[in-house]
């Protein structure tokens, strides 16, 4: 594959070392978690690097562009769940046809996938039963396709501005939900253990 000029910035001189998936998310869990304590934010890959810190989606971009810069396809996996939730975004990856995932998360659940799950629906699924509120409600309803992000050029991975453009994309592009109404009323909340469990973060908000 050709080496993308954007690719030359000195701050992505890092991903020539990240050529595995298990290093590349050992490096995005080491950035610490952005709060977005001045308001929203949806940065760049450069951006992220810069500032040393990011949210699922900056790091589900970061991911992607590591991704792109040894040649695979940078694509995300939009996790959307009831309004009284937030919604999640990890970067996909294939390796010798089943599909894992890189995921920027402050919890102890909804983290890293290996990739041992044969399509990305399965992969959806696989976060469904981590993915609830402190009452015990499990939110997860629907997930993207595989939405890839060449589709946007290169800029992206060294834009200054936020990328809303692509988060507004993501949120627009085409959704599967997992539930039939009869299935949400049968749902069962998650254990007292596994609440508590999810409570353990990874880094603490001054």
């Amino acid at each position: 594959m050709k080496r993308l000029n954007n690719f030359k910035f000195k701050e992505f001189d890092i991903f020539k070392k990240l050529d595995t998936p298990s290093k590349i998310q050992d490096f995005i869990d080491d950035i610490e978690i952005n709060f977005e304590k001045n308001g929203e934010t949806c940065r760049s890959p450069l951006m992220v690097l810069k500032h040393n810190e990011a949210h699922c989606l900056e790091g589900a971009l970061l991911a992607s562009a590591i991704f792109w810069y040894h040649g695979k396809p940078p694509l995300l996996l939009d996790l959307v769940t009831t309004p009284n939730d937030d919604y999640h975004t990890v970067a996909l990856f294939k390796e010798s046809g089943k599909w894992g995932a890189i995921s920027k998360t402050n919890h102890a659940y909804l983290r890293y996938r290996d990739p041992v799950f044969k399509n990305v629906r399965e992969l959806a699924m696989s976060y469904f039963n981590e993915y609830f509120l402190d009452s015990g409600q499990k939110t997860l309803r629907s997930y993207s396709g595989s939405f890839d992000l060449t589709e946007f050029g290169e800029d992206w991975l060294v834009e200054k501005d936020d990328l809303w453009s692509i988060a507004e994309a993501l949120d627009n592009s085409k959704h599967y939900k997992i539930l039939t109404a009869k299935q949400i009323r049968r749902l069962r909340l998650a254990d007292p253990v596994e609440i508590k469990a999810n409570k353990l973060v990874q880094w603490k908000k001054e």
